[in-house]
């Protein structure tokens, strides 16, 4: 009898291994939340680079002449990364080179004590 129970448990405890195992390479394999996003992530849309300037403007204390300017250094900014993305995976170099490019001429418009906030925000912002 005893030998009869100790077969019983070993073989729950194997199918119980073997069900969390599987179970846990099938969570892994649906791409929802948390799984390794392979690409560029998605592109903001108008309203939301909107939202990303009107942040840093109130961050960085822009002016209404330094506001509109960086507005538009977004939005032309996400339309090379969208340039460069759409044809399949772009270079790594080159959209490194892109961001700082976006970042030199964000500086450019804005004064030294904002070009230092600006950098604070990047460090924020970016991890």
């Amino acid at each position: 009898m005893k030998l009869k129970t100790n077969k019983i448990w070993k073989t729950l405890v194997v199918v119980l291994v073997i069900t969390t195992s599987a179970c846990g390479q099938q969570r892994g394999s649906r791409g929802g939340q948390g799984s390794n996003q392979q690409g560029p992530p998605k592109l903001p849309s108008k309203k939301q680079i909107e939202k990303m300037v009107d942040k840093l403007s109130s961050e960085i204390l822009l002016s209404e002449v330094q506001k509109t300017e960086v507005l538009e250094i977004y939005k032309e900014h996400f339309k090379q990364v969208e340039s460069k993305t759409t044809s399949g995976r772009p270079d790594r170099s080159e959209m490194e080179d892109l961001k700082e490019d976006f970042e030199d001429t964000i500086k450019a418009v804005l004064t030294k004590d904002q070009q230092k906030l600006f950098s604070a925000y990047l460090k924020k912002n970016n991890k």
